[in-house]
């Protein structure tokens, strides 16, 4: 296929097709599944998809990929050629008759954590992402409390759902060919804390990673506009002298809790 590849999508095709049959089971796709992909490309991982779903709406930005994906033939996939990211879930669910659904794509690594956050924060019916990104922003979701790649990204992820790296892909496996490797991860969605207002609590955990190497007494005072006198009659000495990064998702969500009903 000939095509001018555009920096500004990110675009980096995959064409390996045992490598494409392997991300549609990593997503654990039936033919019971509706599947939405975002970043159809030029259709390579979207054929796989067509072969196991029971329906996939394939959202693709860049217009000039219209010939080549229409040349196709699927029979069970939509094509809609917008930005997903700009797009009411509402509108963007409408096309499965607001049917749960599964969200598998290669992403272009700009739109990661958007999209990601995206469908977590607003859908109720998306049941897993299963998306190819960066190997790095891979290593951050999956990380464990006290190591470096620990961080805001992780707790909120582990918020919405659980997730795990399913396989490592090499840069070389693309083209055009990425300074980069990638990874491949599902998030299963799970309702892990019932009756926590999602936005208060994001807006919390920004402000507990503001500055990694602070304490949570300096970054929730900062953040919080309450003084450290204040902070610790409603909080222990022990908690307050700890850094984010060494606290769980639990642990950050009881303390949130605890600073709500203070």
């Amino acid at each position: 296929m000939e095509h001018n590849f555009k920096k500004k999508f990110g675009q980096n095709f995959l064409s390996d097709k045992n490598l494409l049959s392997a991300i549609v089971q990593d997503a654990g796709v039936t033919s019971k599944d509706n599947v939405l992909e975002v970043g159809a490309g030029a259709g390579a991982l979207t054929v796989c998809l067509d072969a196991a779903a029971k329906k996939v709406v394939a959202y693709e930005i860049d217009k000039d990929l219209m010939p080549q994906l229409q040349s196709l033939g699927l029979k069970k996939t939509q094509f809609v050629f917008e930005d997903a990211l700009k797009q009411k879930i509402e509108d963007v669910e409408a096309h499965f008759d607001r049917q749960k659904y599964k969200v598998v794509a290669n992403l272009p690594y700009y739109i990661t954590t958007p999209l990601l956050f995206k469908f977590l924060q607003e859908s109720q019916r998306v049941e897993s992402l299963t998306v190819m990104v960066q190997k790095e922003v891979a290593q951050r979701i999956v990380a464990q409390p006290g190591g470096k790649d620990y961080g805001a990204l992780t707790v909120m992820i582990a918020f919405f759902g659980s997730a795990k790296i399913t396989r490592i892909v090499s840069r070389t496996m693309f083209y055009p060919q990425p300074n980069v490797d990638s990874a491949v991860v599902r998030i299963e969605r799970k309702n892990n804390f019932e009756g926590i207002d999602r936005t208060a609590f994001h807006e919390f955990v920004k402000i507990c990673f503001s500055a990694r190497r602070k304490t949570l007494a300096n970054n929730l005072s900062k953040g919080t506009g309450k003084s450290k006198s204040q902070l610790e009659k409603m909080l222990s000495q022990e908690v307050l002298s700890k850094r984010a990064e060494d606290l769980s998702p639990q642990q950050l969500v009881d303390l949130f809790v605890a600073l709500r009903k203070a």
